[in-house]
């Protein structure tokens, strides 16, 4: 018996919970199940994240979760339990096999067979956001070393435990250099230890379009955080439905398995709700847990029904299906074709090759020379009509060591010295201080000096980057004429 934790949730969410424990039961999978409340409730009892302390200490005893979804409230203050749960038990992998079950289910792609791998815990979704000036608000995009490192492994492996033939990596490192770029150079990286599978990278948005119009070209899609977010629903619904994906977020001592869909609050109560994510997600979770033939079982029998056109009203489609069911009709016919195969869908097999629980990993880097090489110290500023040269006048005043302002931009475009008069401004402004090629190193004393002088000028200082090169190498975004 393997133990898990359960949450049925909110909206459709108890009874496709309910529906989909049912077959697992029915299709003899040994599990010890602890349930927990998750979801509105809880939210509503001054929860801030949809889960109750003391439910922390289940899923720290079982280490895997399977969680219907659930109804956040309206308004502020309330966080997300999906992002809270994977940070806090270091769920970095985040696995969506998208697959067409053409004729049975409508889609215009009916070979698509695409497996999307996206890292679940940094790049734009650390969450980290300030509002710095009246008109401009910023989020960071953090990409780490390791983190990048351990899902790009992880989507190599995968790949290797199911017999596929080719990753894809997805990144905007053209316009994103160092974060995106990261991406990118670690995936090259990898790739080279497994010679046996394709590798291949497309910027992001070329990517997408081309995922979105011959999607048979593709196999395993390994992105960062916000576009593996984004492009896996895409994935999902030219499949032909949303509605049948199932989640799997994989840490390196936690597991938590869910559908993709919300919670269709309309739809409950009714016995309309097509359960099929959440089963789909809870296969992927037997796999996980050592019991692939369960998996296999269950997988098999849902194709059938499918196959057999037994479908709920999401899938009906007159000539094609015979026989709409609702979410309890829909369960007994799964149950009914436990241990029969689909005979034009293709079986699922679930090898000795898949059946383990993959992981990434990373590397320890040495760590380089790190040199002070200058400042951005960003600045709230509205004076005389914004002009930028007024600005560099103010600025040149000060200067410490080798760091004296040599650039200033707004949203990212060089505005001083020689900037054009037609570039539009906000009230923002990175105000850059650094020898004259870069090329003198200086210390955080001339930081500190530089930003007292601006400061006791009356400039609003919002904040300050410090640049720096390692091992040589700059490794900062570079303005216009630099």
């Amino acid at each position: 018996m393997t133990k898990i934790t359960v949450a049925k949730g909110d909206g459709i969410g108890p009874e496709i919970m309910d529906a989909t424990l049912k077959i697992l039961k029915e299709a003899d999978a040994k599990l010890d199940i602890e349930h927990i409340e998750i979801g509105e409730k809880v939210y509503l009892e001054g929860h801030s994240s949809g889960i109750a302390p003391a439910s922390w200490e289940s899923l720290r005893r079982t280490k895997v979760f399977l969680k219907a979804p659930i109804t956040t409230p309206q308004g502020g203050g309330f966080k997300s339990l999906n992002v809270t749960t994977r940070k806090t038990l270091g769920l970095y992998a985040n696995v969506r096999p998208c697959i067409s079950y053409h004729p049975y289910v409508a889609t215009k792609h009916p070979v698509m067979d695409v497996v999307i791998i996206r890292e679940n815990e940094e790049d734009l979704y650390a969450g980290i956001e300030h509002q710095q000036t009246d008109e401009v608000t910023q989020c960071l995009k953090l990409i780490t070393k390791p983190g990048t490192e351990k899902i790009i492994r992880f989507a190599f492996e995968y790949a290797k435990a199911y017999g596929r033939k080719k990753v894809t990596c997805f990144t905007k490192d053209n316009i994103m250099k160092l974060t995106d770029g990261l991406f990118h150079k670690t995936f090259d990286k990898v790739a080279e230890e497994y010679p046996d599978l394709e590798s291949e990278h497309w910027i992001v948005d070329i990517g997408s379009a081309k995922l979105a119009d011959t999607p048979e070209n593709f196999d395993v899609i390994v992105m960062p955080n916000l576009y593996g977010d984004i492009l896996s629903d895409v994935a999902a619904q030219i499949t032909g439905s949303v509605g049948l994906g199932g989640s799997a977020n994989i840490g390196a001592d936690y597991a938590m398995f869910e559908a993709i869909h919300g919670s269709a609050p309309r739809r409950a109560g009714q016995d309309m709700a097509n359960p099929s994510g959440l089963l789909l997600g809870a296969i992927q979770m037997l796999v996980y847990i050592g019991q692939a033939d369960v998996a296999e079982r269950v997988h098999n029998a849902w194709l059938k029904t499918l196959e057999d056109g037994i479908h709920t009203y999401d899938l009906f489609k007159e000539g094609v299906s015979t026989q709409k069911v609702g979410t309890s009709g829909f369960t007994d016919a799964i149950i009914e074709r436990l241990g029969q195969n689909p005979e034009n869908l293709k079986p699922v097999s679930y090898s000795s090759g898949s059946n383990q629980r993959i992981q990434g990993s990373f590397t320890t880097p040495v760590p380089a020379k790190k040199e002070l090489v200058g400042v951005d110290i960003f600045l709230h500023w509205n004076g005389e009509s914004r002009d930028p040269n007024v600005l560099g006048d103010i600025l040149s005043q000060f200067k410490s060591g080798p760091f004296e302002i040599r650039l200033i931009t707004n949203r990212g475009v060089k505005v001083y010295p020689e900037g054009l008069p037609e570039t539009f401004c906000t009230d923002h402004w990175r105000c850059r201080f650094t020898s004259e090629k870069m090329d003198r190193a200086g210390d955080y004393s001339h930081v500190i000096e530089i930003s007292q002088m601006i400061s006791d000028a009356g400039l609003d200082i919002i904040k300050t980057e410090n640049l720096c090169r390692f091992d040589g190498e700059i490794t900062f975004s570079l303005g216009q004429g630099q």
